[in-house]
């Protein structure tokens, strides 16, 4: 076997690893999602919203990979999502006191943020509000992938 067939068989067989685990990075969140809730409870739930913000995917900090649509209600005890967010590992739910679009405004102001909890699901969400958050002292509801640092949708919703 010539050099250049080994090096040849060696760069293929590294690039078709390295698209098989960015692949897998991929599908996972996916394959192990639970089930998403389905558009009646989101509407039930809705009714109970103090608040509601549109996400949007032509947001600055968003791409074709990292994004979010539809519309997200905000009530004391829940936060819901009627629509989609693009799929992806470990993403978490933040309540912000100034509208954010970026990853870069994300890391400015996250000290002043609070986490209310994982989003598990893509189609639809439903997030419990824990009882020591007071959705009245911030205006801005963000997904944000915490693996990788991503940000992925917000929505000003005061």
């Amino acid at each position: 076997m010539t050099i250049k067939k080994t090096m040849t068989l060696l760069i293929t067989h590294l690039l078709a690893g390295a698209f098989g685990v960015a692949l897998g990075i991929y599908l996972l969140p996916i394959l192990t999602a639970p089930t998403a809730p389905t558009q009646s409870e989101v509407s039930r739930l809705t009714t109970q919203a103090q608040y509601s913000g549109v996400f949007k995917k032509d947001l600055a900090g968003s791409d074709f990979l990292h994004w979010g649509e539809g519309k997200v209600s905000i009530s004391t005890t829940k936060i819901t999502l009627m629509g989609k967010l693009a799929p992806g590992p470990d993403y978490k739910l933040y309540l912000s006191p100034r509208f954010v679009e970026t990853e870069a405004e994300f890391n400015q102001e996250k000290a002043d943020m609070v986490l209310v909890g994982n989003v598990k699901t893509f189609d639809n969400f439903v997030v419990n509000v824990p009882q020591n958050i007071d959705i009245a002292k911030y205006d801005t509801v963000i997904v944000w992938c915490e693996s990788f640092g991503q940000f992925i949708t917000s929505a000003k919703y005061q």
